[in-house]
């Protein structure tokens, strides 16, 4: 084993590709065999060689390796964490690999090993919550591409809302046949007229009921923003009203009528899905600081990679502050941690 060492560092003739290829086989026949402190310095061989060999080589290997289920899982975990293309194969294709491996590449590897995990066949629940934060449209198209992929309720929560920013994740997501109809119906609101067709002949829901809330919702869009009102006019209240007894008023119309500079409407909707009234909604969202509304959006469904977005534009709205601070940051991260949606809820109604 020593004698391997010394040619890994000085090849004396011998390529390195060839001793590449030598520790490897030992480390795939012999690997059960060998002690922690052998196991550790082939280890240490093949990291200190993969960079001077050829990409080629690799490949191959990892080809062999992929179906293979008798070779050491730290050999295939070293391997995975290498190049894409000499990760991929691993990722797609061996059974040596867990769901605890999938997490930690994600945690740790490049965006494209990323996309090669939502590629997986069978990954768990935690693997795809985990891909569906990524902010890289790549990796959320292959996840819901991914038939086989097991995605929890709110993990397709997260999906609907990110599908707002990401046109290229609502077709495939509409077509999953797993999708919760109830999610389905909140895309309504952003997808094109032929997904629309898609969801009111695909999921149970009253097509009539969605149109007419919707022409009231382009109304309003397409209305020239007013400034922030103290009282909100009888048209908006309206407007809220019809959407809420038509089951449509969603946390992903908070974002619309933000990004279309609706405040009064932002206001309204918001206050209506805490069951708050809305000045004391307001006095939640503009006076209580950051965590107050880190608290809101929990209450409503919002997930964390969209809160900055509600945060400065709700802000932004009525020329207040939005800067955070590096311990605000930490206390909003804090929020979303500590509080699911009901205790979150039940945190807003408490007595100040």
């Amino acid at each position: 084993m020593g004698r391997l060492a010394q040619l890994a560092a000085n090849p004396q003739g011998t390529s390195r590709e060839e001793i590449f290829l030598a520790v490897a086989s030992l480390y795939r026949v012999q690997g059960t065999h060998l002690t922690a402190r052998e196991r550790e310095l082939m280890r240490d061989i093949l990291e200190r060689l993969a960079e001077n060999v050829e990409m080629t080589i690799r490949i191959a290997l990892a080809e062999r390796l992929a179906d293979d289920i008798t070779a050491p899982h730290d050999l295939i975990l070293l391997l995975a964490d290498d190049r894409v293309e000499v990760a991929r194969p691993l990722i797609l294709r061996s059974a040596l690999l867990s769901d605890s491996d999938m997490l930690n590449l994600i945690a740790e590897a490049s965006i494209a090993h990323h996309e090669v995990v939502a590629q997986r066949p069978n990954i768990g629940e935690r693997v795809s919550e985990a891909l569906s934060k990524s902010e890289a449209e790549s990796v959320l198209v292959a996840l819901v591409k991914n038939a086989t992929a097991r995605i929890a309720s709110h993990t397709y929560e997260t999906l609907v809302e990110k599908s707002q920013r990401f046109a290229g994740i609502q077709e495939p997501l509409i077509y999953r046949e797993d999708l919760p109809p109830i999610l389905a119906t909140r895309m309504v609101g952003w997808v094109s007229d032929a997904l629309k067709t898609h969801i009111a002949n695909n999921f149970d829901v009253a097509a009539g009921k969605i149109n007419k809330a919707l022409d009231d919702v382009d109304t309003a869009l397409n209305s020239a923003p007013p400034p922030p009102s103290v009282t909100p006019t009888e048209g908006a209240q309206k407007l809220i009203d019809k959407l809420s007894g038509a089951g449509q008023l969603k946390a992903g119309f908070l974002l619309r009528v933000l990004h279309q500079g609706q405040a009064d409407l932002f206001d309204l909707a918001f206050a209506r899905l805490l069951e708050l009234n809305l000045n004391d909604m307001r006095k939640a969202l503009y006076d209580g600081g950051p965590s107050s509304v880190a608290l809101a959006c929990r209450a409503v469904g919002i997930d964390r990679s969209v809160f900055p977005t509600v945060f400065n534009l709700s802000r932004a709205a009525r020329g207040l502050h939005a800067t955070l601070t590096h311990d605000q940051r930490i206390e909003v991260d804090g929020i979303f941690s500590k509080y699911d949606k009901q205790a979150a809820i039940r945190r807003l109604h408490m007595p100040a």
